[in-house]
């Protein structure tokens, strides 16, 4: 037996143990605990959600909607998702916003904007609207190195703490010109500290997870080590990894909001290092069915020509940013349900969707691929 392999099973062992069994506080939140805070007599709000049908949205509005805040929703207006018990305005953040106009709210949360255009228009819109906007940006706006199979990095490096580096724009950046995703996040960073100087906040998820996902990146993992069977575990299983359930992102937020907390927070979880091992025994811990993990190493994966994070959800072999600080966040209050609740949620969700739908997710590779694979690693590694 390999170290790499004899350390997975021990560390799986004390994973599974430590996920499933282990008073949940000490992981830093319980259902009980949100259970309470809903029901905490924090003082109401008025709030203006910029989105609200989306994958973090209806979590987001259910959740300050318990806490006794009155909340209004600005979206387009094309989802099917009913959004019960809200003001809900509808206008294209790619054009005239003047439906915010001559209005207030306490606190804006910004969780949609996908070009940082949307946030040049709606900071113009409310700056003098509210007393705090929030912007739920990414840990993406960091600059950080290009991952690969023939990358990866150490599995011991420090932490990407807020201070990082972030993108800023090349030298030839024109105010107008289309941005990639980690630049887009900067940029929108910069122009709501810009338009609310000591009232914004920026929050930097990590993946985020759980019911409801509609890119299925972790959902794989849950859903196939439930169906059994012998699972192609990919890499080195000491790698970092490192997910947040969308439910404990979008309350945290909501009690950021509140509590008219400012500044720049990372907002992935757990709370200390997770390894890719512990992951999956995270999700193994969330089901009784037979099941046995075959690890393939990085350079087997890369000759087969699979990719990262479609094929191969979730994982990105040595990336900093799956080992990213959360302390700043924990120290303001964000906290974590089990790992194995978010599996078991994430499983429960994901037999509940059509049979079209669970056909053809949006990521992860396909059972007989997976069967291939293993079959090619075992004849080339014979008695391993």
């Amino acid at each position: 037996m390999t170290d790499s392999r004899r350390n997975f099973v021990r560390s799986t062992a004390l994973a599974t143990a430590a996920l499933a069994l282990r008073p949940s506080s000490a992981l830093g939140g319980t259902l009980a605990s949100t259970a309470a805070a809903a029901s905490s007599s924090a003082k109401a709000k008025k709030l203006l959600i910029l989105g609200g049908t989306g994958f973090i949205g209806p979590n987001t509005v259910k959740y300050a909607l318990a806490r006794g805040h009155e909340v209004t929703i600005l979206t387009r207006g094309r989802s099917a998702t009913k959004v019960d018990g809200v003001e809900h305005l509808i206008a294209d953040r790619e054009g005239d916003l003047a439906v915010l106009s001559r209005r207030k709210w306490d606190a804006v949360l910004d969780n949609n904007a996908r070009d940082y255009r949307w946030v040049q228009r709606s900071t113009k819109a409310l700056k003098d609207s509210t007393d705090l906007y929030l912007f739920v940006s990414s840990i993406s706006a960091y600059r950080t190195p290009n991952m690969s199979f023939a990358t990866a990095g150490d599995v011991r490096m420090t932490p990407v703490a807020e201070d990082y580096e972030r993108f800023t724009p090349p030298a030839n950046w024109k105010d107008g010109d289309e941005a990639p995703y980690g630049l887009t996040k900067a940029i929108s960073e910069d122009l709501v500290n810009a338009a609310f100087p000591g009232r914004a906040t920026i929050v930097r998820p990590g993946l985020i997870v759980g019911p409801t996902d509609p890119t299925d990146r972790w959902t794989y993992w849950p859903v196939r080590i439930d169906e059994g069977g012998e699972v192609m575990a990919i890499g080195n299983p000491n790698h970092s990894s490192q997910v947040i359930d969308q439910r404990d992102l979008t309350e945290w937020i909501v009690r950021l909001a509140e509590g008219g907390v400012t500044g720049a927070f990372n907002a992935t979880g757990p709370a200390t290092r997770m390894t890719f091992a512990e992951m999956l025994a995270g999700c193994r811990a969330s089901t009784s069915a037979a099941v046995s993990f075959t690890w393939v190493p990085e350079s087997f994966l890369a000759e087969q020509k699979l990719r990262i994070w479609s094929d191969l959800p979730a994982w990105a072999p040595g990336d900093p940013l799956m080992y990213v600080s959360v302390a700043r966040a924990v120290a303001a209050g964000l906290t974590f349900r089990p790992l194995a609740l978010t599996a078991m949620d994430t499983i429960a969700w994901d037999k509940a969707r059509p049979a079209a739908e669970r056909a053809k997710r949006a990521a992860g590779i396909t059972r007989a691929r997976e069967a291939e694979v293993l079959a090619l690693w075992k004849k080339a590694n014979p008695g391993r």
